[in-house]
């Protein structure tokens, strides 16, 4: 994402605007440019690309942009390796000791540091050149980290990731956010979701799958001050939100008035028909090797029972459980398997009490006995539908031993 300095954002009353680049022949023309110049200097130091974008950038008033590109260009798309032959702090170290032993009036010219660089190699006893030797010295400096892989993007993908980055910046200090997300597929709730959970969001879920869900996340003002760390863990969630077919937000923004230096408050809205395009992946698979393993375990079996990915979601007070499969039998009947391998007591606490508040008779709990419970705090819940233990693995006919006994 962008930093502060290179966010662009206008004022229509109480409503906050964030800047979006068009896809005209202009923008497309600058991004081409800028993906040419990082092409151009692959393998050569960061401090040559930065002489080349900002000889591009020049006096123009357009120059944030081209920052904000080039900015994106280097955050997301290009790797900088420190090349050296020893750690540069390590090699410094032996380069100062070997120009100790140099006569005290010899000047340190680049002839005497060619000569040490030269000796040095000779110690070192492995290939290694001169030339190498004193490259390496001051790796280290950021004007120095070498180019070494660019993922080029097309001009219109990086102007897409430009403009979305604008719009995440607008949650940097946000302090209330309201999202409505729509009826909808379950897949994508549970995508959701699922980005709730991975960026530790503080959430209050409402709603069903029929009708929707309305989320309430506080956000970094009213939590932690001035801080911006929360703020960032919103903004991460907007490209996962992308992937859901219909919803809206609204978020209240507080910032300091440039002028009074005072607090102000502002609104943002934004929906479905923003336009804005995700680089977020549609989701993976599984969440764990255990599922994985599991689910390929349950394919080698002859059963009538069919094993489904995640197809269920259970409305509880505050928020929603997603459990992991569910087994269907031609019969009609039906169960609902969470497997339970995570070892951090406050996630056993709070999926224990999920677990509870679902009140699901035909859920089966399959729990790692690696877990230490006791340790933890954690009570077992005895009075849910199935309990399963399992060590290392979930064995597909420990299940059906349980639904078919």
């Amino acid at each position: 994402m962008l930093p502060s300095e290179l966010l662009m954002h206008r004022l229509n009353g109480e409503t906050v605007i964030p800047k979006r680049l068009k896809l005209d022949d202009k923008t497309l023309a600058i991004a081409t440019e800028l993906i040419a110049i990082f092409e151009t200097c692959k393998g050569q130091s960061q401090g040559e690309l930065d002489r080349q974008l900002q000889e591009m950038e020049g006096d123009t008033p357009d120059y944030r942009v081209k920052r904000g590109l080039a900015h994106i260009l280097k955050s997301s798309f290009s790797t900088f390796e420190i090349l050296s032959p020893l750690e540069p702090q390590e090699l410094r170290r032996r380069v100062f000791e070997l120009a100790t032993q140099v006569i005290p009036s010899q000047q340190a010219t680049e002839e005497t540091l060619a000569k040490l660089a030269d000796q040095l190699t000779q110690e070192l006893n492995r290939e290694v050149f001169p030339s190498q030797i004193i490259q390496g010295l001051y790796a280290d400096l950021i004007e120095n980290r070498i180019l070494t892989q660019f993922d080029k993007p097309r001009a219109e993908d990086l102007i897409h990731r430009y403009n979305l980055s604008q719009v995440q910046g607008i949650f940097y200090r946000a302090s209330h956010m309201t999202l409505k997300v729509h009826r909808n597929d379950p897949g994508e709730y549970k995508l959701l979701f699922r980005y709730l959970k991975l960026f530790q969001l503080m959430s209050y879920i409402e709603g069903d799958v029929d009708y929707g869900f309305t989320i309430t996340v506080d956000g970094a003002t009213s939590l932690f001050g001035t801080s911006t760390r929360y703020g960032l863990a919103i903004a991460k969630l907007l490209p996962a939100l992308l992937h859901v077919t219909k919803w809206s937000l609204q978020a209240t923004l507080v910032e300091k008035d440039p002028y009074s230096k005072k607090k102000r408050t502002g609104l943002f809205t934004l929906d479905s028909e923003c336009g804005l395009v995700s680089h977020y992946p549609a989701g993976k698979m599984y969440d764990s090797a255990i599922e994985s393993s599991f689910a390929e375990r349950w394919a080698d079996l002859k059963t009538e029972w069919k094993l489904e990915r995640e197809v269920d979601l259970i409305p509880i007070p505050g928020s929603v459980m997603i459990p992991d499969f569910r087994l269907v039998h031609p019969d009609g009947r039906s169960y609902l398997l969470e497997i339970v391998g995570y070892w951090r007591p406050e996630y056993l606490r709070k999926k224990f009490s999920q677990v509870r508040q679902a009140n699901c008779e035909n859920l089966i709990l399959a729990i790692s006995e690696r877990l230490n419970l006791e340790k933890a705090g954690v009570k077992v819940i005895e009075d849910i539908g199935m309990t399963l233990w399992f060590k290392d693995k979930l064995l597909p006919k420990a299940v059906l031993q349980a639904i078919e006994p």
